[in-house]
């Protein structure tokens, strides 16, 4: 059998105390909250993990650029008591990558639309597409993607094997074509780099334009947040024609990354706060008093974030809530009501055709992502990738297999 180059996490099963773990989490290993049952986590490079086959629906892409999330740095991170910090689905030892593009190696013998040598790139959801939740169009909710007695669908890099190898294998229905960003770039290593961040901004796509339905050019914009998701939120406002976008990240890299890919300002809210500012009344000083018509939030901080958003919301303003967190606040719906505003939960990237929109802003030029890649490593040396990543002082870390 053939072998290729992988990185795996690999943890212990140890339910929490206290955590009523079902019946189809304890057989299957995938379970919904990843920060009650996995512990003591760990890095593992391969170069004897098996190439996958594809079955008959499925693709074999080479993978040729592979981003490191910041789920998979959660993943190896953990609180007092040594448990995962991510909070989500997952299924250990998996590979692990979920932002990559890559070249079609080979198709199962029911594929129909990609054919060997295409550049592809991938949606990390795999949904069914025949649930309830399917069938009413909320794919990034499908009831079998969520359900631990399924190991058919779940996430690449989640509960399935990732990109962060020479190979991967995904469905048919989940990949889309980024020829069209070799005519743009001009370059293939460049076109799959921006082919690696089409997933990342697919997310910020979606809380933006699809669960909040948008907002009218000349609005204004605030981003908590200037991780990739957050630089993504950014360079998509700033392409809908936004009046002002304000952005708030602590780390001086991604200050500086914000305002390459389109904030007009950017703070730093700790540093606000030691002068007694606080961020809210700034927005509300550059916005005339009127407040921000959308919040993004992709900070995963709520407890230090949803204070401010709600003492700076315009009337009929929208908060679009990206980033996850494992904890409760306290909100005050009377904001809410007497702004006429709402808060839009969001989560995924997938259906209303949005890696396809995502796609064309790219090869229009429209945005650019690859601006926020600042550390590229090969494969081979993905420990020293990961050390930096845990160092948080990089916009984007791309691998190249």
């Amino acid at each position: 059998m053939p072998t290729m180059r992988a990185a795996i996490v690999d943890a212990e099963f140890a339910p929490r105390p206290g955590y009523e773990i079902t019946p189809e989490e304890m057989k299957t290993r995938k379970v919904r909250e990843g920060n009650k049952v996995w512990r003591n986590p760990k890095l593992i490079y391969r170069t004897d993990y098996p190439v996958p086959e594809p079955k008959p629906d499925e693709v074999l892409i080479r993978v040729k650029a592979v981003g490191i999330c910041g789920s998979d740095i959660h993943f190896l991170e953990t609180d007092e008591d040594g448990y995962i910090i991510y909070p989500g689905l997952t299924k250990f030892p998996v590979v692990i990558g979920h932002e990559f593009s890559g070249v079609v190696e080979k198709v199962g013998s029911a594929v129909r639309w990609v054919k060997p040598g295409d550049m592809v790139t991938s949606e990390e959801m795999f949904w069914c597409g025949e649930c309830d939740a399917c069938r009413a169009g909320y794919f990034n909710h499908c009831l079998l993607l969520n359900d631990p007695g399924n190991l058919e669908f779940g996430e690449l890099g989640f509960t399935h094997d990732g990109a962060m190898a020479d190979y991967v294998v995904v469905k048919e229905k989940y990949v889309w074509k980024i020829d069209s960003l070799l005519d743009r770039y001009g370059s293939e290593e460049k076109a799959f780099e921006a082919g690696s961040l089409v997933e990342p901004t697919s997310v910020a796509y979606h809380a933006m334009f699809n669960r909040a339905g948008g907002f009218k050019p000349g609005s204004y914009v605030v981003v908590w947040g200037a991780g990739p998701i957050g630089l993504g939120a950014i360079s998509l406002a700033k392409a809908a024609g936004a009046g002002k976008i304000i952005s708030f990240e602590v780390s001086p890299v991604r200050q500086e990354l914000a305002k390459k890919v389109g904030a007009d300002y950017v703070f730093n809210p700790v540093e606000l706060l030691k002068n007694d500012i606080q961020p809210w009344e700034k927005i509300m000083e550059i916005t005339g008093g009127k407040g921000a018509d959308m919040h993004v939030e992709a900070a995963g901080a709520p407890q230090h974030t949803l204070p401010q958003i709600q003492r700076s919301l315009a009337i009929g303003g929208k908060v679009a809530w990206i980033g996850r967190a494992p904890r409760e606040v306290p909100i005050y719906i009377e904001i809410f009501q007497v702004r006429r505003a709402q808060l839009f939960g969001s989560q995924g990237h997938s259906g209303w055709r949005t890696f396809g929109n995502v796609i064309r802003l790219m090869a229009a030029g429209r945005i650019d992502m690859t601006k926020i890649i600042t550390s590229r490593f090969k494969l081979d040396d993905v420990y020293k990738a990961f050390e930096r990543a845990h160092k948080r002082i990089d916009g984007k870390i791309t691998l190249k297999p």
